[in-house]
């Protein structure tokens, strides 16, 4: 079985920070969102990997491409097909689209897709592609563990189901009105620093993807419900919750807690977590230089006292449960 370490958060709350982390120690190798949705790369002859070059110019992602290939796989970065929502179905797009509601509408979205015929072929094969794909990734890096930060309650949900996969669950969390600042702006909140390197090097305001303050909380409220409803399922000694505040603040003793949860000895891992060789796609702050790790709150004096009512009407009680005051 291939040992995945599996990133589970809403969007916005640290993934690529916490991922490129644990990339910094010689037995995790991580390339950030495994799904590799299209969507995400954009323009795939001005996308930057991590590393500094194109991605299709990238030599760690043409090894993949080779490794898959000895495996008999053909791999196009561009249209990697390791989403779950890659099949030619409407129907199946409409069923996966709502995040996890719990164990029985779970249950009745499983019976409604197994109708499907092309769903029912094309679930094995996928699993069996992603399964493929980590172990090209691992043999690539020479590494034990792969970190994946697609976030998602759905892929999880189906991964646990793979049998070829032995993983464990990081529940990430970050207080809601930080999330919800950069939903609002993810320009200025949620990007690489330089503005030419946003957007996966390719700049641009990003406009088109702001949200309002009540669109925002929602969203978070949300992407934190259908979480708990995927790792309620999951074992204790499978699963641990990490909150972006304390990565930040305590990041030694957080990484003490987060290898022996994996299983690894924490001493050997590289302080300077850029300088460890990393090929991440996601978030534009993986394209930042340095590995100074700042903890960004700035929605105390960005968001105004009405956007912070709003928020607490639609997402305060769940914020406090996860102990945001």
């Amino acid at each position: 079985m291939y040992k995945l370490v599996y990133i589970l958060a809403a969007s916005h709350s640290g993934s690529t920070l916490l991922s490129m982390l644990l990339n910094s120690h010689p037995d995790i190798v991580t390339t950030g969102e495994l799904k590799l949705s299209s969507k995400a790369i954009g323009d795939i002859n001005r996308y930057r990997c991590s590393c500094g070059q194109l991605i299709n110019q990238c030599t760690f992602w043409q090894k993949i491409k080779e490794g898959m290939g000895r495996r008999g796989y053909d791999f196009d970065i561009a249209n990697a097909g390791m989403d779950f929502n890659s099949v030619d179905s409407k129907y199946v797009h409409w069923l996966l689209g709502p995040l996890n509601r719990g164990v029985l509408l779970e249950a009745l979205r499983d019976c409604a897709l197994k109708i499907s015929p092309k769903w029912r072929k094309h679930l094995p094969d996928i699993q069996k592609r992603n399964a493929a794909l980590i172990s090209t990734i691992l043999e690539t890096a020479g590494a034990k563990v792969v970190a994946d930060s697609s976030k998602t309650d759905l892929r999880l949900k189906f991964l646990l189901r793979n049998p070829e996969l032995d993983i464990k669950v990081i529940h990430l969390i970050r207080d809601g009105r930080g999330v919800a600042l950069t939903y609002m702006n993810p320009v200025e909140f949620a990007d690489a620093k330089t503005p030419d390197l946003r957007a996966g090097g390719m700049g641009g305001n990003r406009d088109n993807e702001r949200l309002t303050i009540a669109q925002a909380a929602n969203q978070w409220k949300r992407s934190n419900e259908a979480a708990l409803n995927v790792i309620r399922r999951v074992d204790k000694s499978r699963k641990i919750e990490i909150h972006y505040e304390q990565l930040c603040r305590d990041t030694e003793n957080t990484f003490v807690r987060l290898f022996q949860f994996i299983g690894l000895d924490s001493d050997t891992r590289e302080r300077e977590f850029r300088a460890a060789a990393n090929h991440v796609i996601g978030n534009g702050m993986r394209l930042d230089k340095t590995s100074e790790i700042n903890l960004d709150e700035r929605w105390r004096s960005a968001l105004t006292k009405d956007e912070l009512q709003v928020f607490n009407q639609i997402a305060g009680a769940l914020n406090r449960r996860f102990g945001y005051e």
